[in-house]
């Protein structure tokens, strides 16, 4: 299931758990299912600003492809006026624990943030890992705008 980690992989610092539980408390205090059911709140995410603030947002899922959680704290957190970001992390609800964020994610994440720590699921537990190791070869954006 897991390869091996990239040369960025850090395990958690306590700061990195406290963002674990602040989008853990968002999702389980607004999902909108119970266990096992489908709903429009079913994940939630924080973010970490370089000054320390915490934004947090949740999924508002669509059969179009609503924005996912972590999209949606990147967008709290600007709206906050935090311009530099260190971690992000998504969460699913009823225990689900901590998921690893999809391509699209992924792909906003390299193409606004590459630096940003990304926690999520290692072969042997949680770890951080830059933006830029999960996504290797991306597609470039701001290249392609030449």
């Amino acid at each position: 299931m897991f390869g091996a980690l990239p040369p960025s992989a850090a395990v958690l610092t306590d700061e990195d758990h406290a963002l674990v539980e602040a989008a853990r408390s968002t999702i389980d205090a607004v999902t909108d299912a119970g266990p096992n059911e489908d709903g429009v709140h079913t994940m939630g995410a924080a973010v970490r600003a370089a000054d320390g603030r915490i934004f947090t947002g949740v999924n508002v899922y669509h059969f179009t492809g609503g924005p996912c959680a972590e999209l949606v704290a990147l967008g709290a957190a600007r709206a906050g006026g935090a311009t530099e970001l260190t971690h992000v992390v998504a969460v699913g609800n009823h225990g689900r624990g901590v998921k690893s964020p999809c391509g699209r994610d992924r792909q906003v994440f390299a193409d606004y943030h590459p630096h940003v720590r990304v926690i999520l699921p290692g072969p042997d537990g949680l770890v951080s890992v830059t933006a830029s190791d999960l996504l290797p070869l991306a597609f470039d954006h701001s290249a392609e705008q030449v």
